[in-house]
């Protein structure tokens, strides 16, 4: 007889919310939702590490699957649909029906994807972000000590979702005209915030408590030579053509110590807004070597080969099935169940 523990051989739920063929008005309206290659790699993963997975997509019969299926644990990727509290809409059901799932829940995620509300939660325990203020319709005030150049984007939007066309303003007169361009395609208020001059970087973070793991700091560098945007913003164009205008660095040119206090800022980032499982955290590096913080993401893409936190594992030696591993892992361990 083997001392080897038998694997637990969980029925694991995958909720997602589809991206379909392009019928939108907008290309990038379907920014956020995943391929059917990215969930059927992350189904892959799971099934590796011996355990059934079960397709749960993220529509309004997704309460009544559950209920029939009853998964024992549910890795969540679903981004939701409609407002601002969207990413909150499957683990609410998840836990009104008690199922466990992976990632932050429906609190962390609402708070989250509302930059301006997570940016004064962060600016309040003494982190750096750029000035903004959140433009909530045609009869907001422009504050009279704005500083130019701002850059503009929905104010609950990832993936670089608004960051399209041009996005930076450099007067009063450009951001009206930016405003106004924004809000008649997207509908919902407007993040303004002070543009910083500087390197991009991203940091991702695995585990929780103790076992919490930061991945060093990858640099973004955007080449504005014949990207559709003719800027340095890591844009939805930009993003979707990473392979033609974006160099990687991972890990960073950094000297050791802005490197630790990148770091640094991330766990505490991570804790504050009480993030479970996984997340990524985005910030800009000005010219004068301080860190600003821009947006933290808790529910990050996984498309292998294509999203910043599979990138960013790989660079720190870590592969794709071991990663959807970790993230699983550390979800059973929150509950109190046998890791696989």
């Amino acid at each position: 007889m083997s001392d080897v523990p038998e694997c637990p051989g969980y029925r694991v739920g995958i909720t997602f919310n589809l991206k379909r063929n392009q019928n939108d008005e907008y290309e990038d309206e379907q920014a956020e939702y995943d391929s059917l290659s990215t969930i059927e790699a992350i189904g892959k993963a799971i099934s590796k590490a011996g355990c059934e997975t079960i397709l749960l997509e993220a529509d309004t019969d997704l309460p009544e699957k559950l209920r029939n299926i009853k998964p024992d644990i549910v890795f969540n990727i679903a981004e939701g649909k409609g407002g601002r509290g969207r990413e909150a809409q499957v683990p609410s059901i998840l836990n009104l029906y008690s199922i466990p799932f992976t990632g932050s829940d429906e609190t962390t995620l609402c708070v989250a994807l509302d930059k301006g509300l997570a940016k004064r939660i962060v600016r309040s325990c003494r982190i750096k972000t750029p000035d903004f203020f959140i433009w909530k319709d045609k009869d907001t005030e422009i504050p009279s000590n704005l500083h130019f150049p701002v850059i503009v984007k929905p104010n609950a939007e990832g993936s670089s979702k608004g960051l399209i066309g041009n996005s930076i303003a450099k007067n009063r007169k450009e951001l009206i005209n930016l405003l106004c361009e924004k809000w008649d395609r997207y509908h919902q208020a407007l993040l303004v915030e002070e543009y910083v001059s500087g390197r991009e970087f991203t940091v991702g973070i695995l585990g929780n408590g103790n076992e919490k793991r930061v991945f060093r700091p990858m640099e973004i560098i955007v080449s504005p030579e014949g990207n559709p945007d003719r800027s340095r913003i890591y844009s939805f164009h930009v993003k979707t053509n990473y392979q033609k205008y974006v160099r990687y660095r991972c890990p960073a040119d950094l000297d050791p110590q802005t490197e630790e206090k990148m770091i640094s800022c991330s766990e505490k980032i991570y804790d504050i807004l009480e993030c479970k499982d996984f997340a990524r955290i985005d910030y800009i590096l000005s010219e004068s070597n301080e860190i600003y913080f821009i947006e933290i993401n808790p529910l990050p893409g996984l498309a292998p080969g294509y999203s910043d936190y599979p990138m960013l594992a790989e660079y720190n030696g870590m592969g794709y099935d071991e990663l959807v591993k970790a993230i699983l892992n550390s979800g059973l361990k929150r509950y109190g169940m046998a890791a696989v």
